[in-house]
């Protein structure tokens, strides 16, 4: 019999807000975290403008400054988000079995400006000069890593890279932990800091970033008419997830109930979704399923919606195929429309935002809606945060490679 799973603690690093209230009260008012890149010099390209989150690592309480300069953008990003949610959860894992504790943070690219920055000290220095924290630094893991020698767990530590889908996929991961015995409380979610220049000329040369330069706030638009790709962010999602009992006899607080988890490939077109949206109506209706819930069970939906002119229609028919008639009476939101595309990261800041919805009774906007898509004709929540009475929240997450990893979370029964 599968044990029963819940949230206990929310961690999040953004361009909205390093702590989870100020990103949510930002996130409310449909404030955007978009603006001009000042990591590098944009001036060559064509799109300058990203989710960039203000960070000053020496000001959080992670590292030393030396260990500091070992971890690259992303790995920092996940241990202050961790940090972050650990704390809220209350825990103290000096007190638990090392062993029944685990970490999964997932990452699609890993540290691309240490790879970048590394490659060119090859390049215009020489082999001696490349740095020994290379591999250590670059490594995908690291950010699982790194977490788990923080808090001194020693249970399933590993990393999912699912592209856009890594953070959902990891918590799925680990919600399985818990469910089958593995562990007892797991920290789980994403982080990415692909805002680099390879990054950002990648993205930008493939065709996939808005270039609507004249409004940057303005670019994310998901579901709306007029969008025409996604904007580039960086940033980090993390929670705490816990075997209810355990919570219970600690006296924790609970978010919700983590009640199901789907996963499916598009076998498809490596960047381009499956037109009809099956492969993601797939895993919505497994995650549907390993809840034990009928589709109209599920208020509301934190779409993968990036505002891109194929994704988007393909969410809303995937919608539709997996909710049916219910599918018009469901509220659906697209945080990215705030934050810009986290990539890897942004399935466990999407979580964060579904377990405050249950909590506050609040659905967050889909921002900058002005112009509705004949083809996107759903309830996307549009421009202005509304109050509901919401039980049960789907989360959803697409990826390049044809990744599709859905969540189901609840109001604890």
């Amino acid at each position: 019999m599968k044990r029963r799973v819940v949230v206990t603690g929310l961690g999040v690093v953004t361009a909205l807000g390093r702590s989870v209230e100020t990103f949510w009260d930002r996130l409310l008012r449909g404030e955007s975290g978009v603006g001009p890149i000042t990591l590098f010099d944009v001036s060559a390209f064509q799109v300058q403008f990203a989710g960039e989150v203000p960070w000053n690592p020496e000001s959080e309480n992670i590292a030393s400054p030396k260990e500091l300069r070992r971890l690259d953008r992303f790995t920092q990003f996940a241990m202050a988000a961790a940090t972050d949610a650990v704390a809220d959860s209350g825990i103290d894992f000096s007190k638990e079995d090392p062993f029944c504790c685990g970490v999964v943070i997932g990452s699609g690219i890993g540290g691309l400006s240490e790879f970048e920055a590394q490659h060119e000290r090859l390049l215009t220095k020489g082999i001696d000069k490349v740095s020994p924290f290379t591999i250590p630094k670059l490594m995908a893991n690291s950010g699982s890593g790194q977490v788990s020698s923080m808090f001194g767990v020693k249970g399933p530590n590993y990393t999912i890279a699912t592209a856009c889908a890594s953070a959902t996929s990891s918590i799925g991961d680990a919600l399985r932990a818990i469910q089958y015995g593995d562990a007892d409380m797991m920290i789980a979610g994403g982080s990415e800091a692909a805002l680099t220049p390879m990054g950002l000329a990648g993205f930008q040369n493939m065709r996939a970033l808005s270039g609507r330069a004249d409004a940057p706030q303005k670019a994310s638009r998901p579901f709306d008419r007029d969008r025409d790709g996604f904007v580039l962010a960086e940033g980090a999602g993390v929670v705490v997830l816990e075997e209810l009992e355990h919570a219970r006899r600690r006296g924790a607080r609970i978010y919700g109930e983590l009640m199901g988890y789907g996963a499916s490939g598009d076998a498809g077109h490596i960047t381009q979704p499956d037109a009809e949206g099956r492969g993601a109506a797939q895993a919505m209706a497994m995650a549907l399923a390993d809840a034990g819930l009928n589709a109209d069970g599920v208020q509301y939906v934190n779409a993968h919606g990036t505002s891109t002119p194929l994704g988007d229609k393909a969410e809303t028919l995937a919608v539709k195929r997996v909710f049916g008639d219910h599918a018009r009476r469901l509220a659906i939101s697209s945080t990215k429309s705030q934050l810009g595309h986290t990539l890897g990261a942004s399935g466990g800041i999407e979580l964060v935002v579904c377990a405050l919805t249950l909590l506050r009774g609040v659905i967050a906007p889909t921002i900058n809606l002005e112009n509705p898509d004949p083809d996107c004709d759903l309830d996307y929540t549009p421009n202005v945060a509304r109050d509901a009475n919401v039980n049960v929240v789907m989360s959803n997450s697409f990826g390049f490679g044809g990744h599709n990893a859905s969540l189901v979370l609840g109001r604890l029964a």
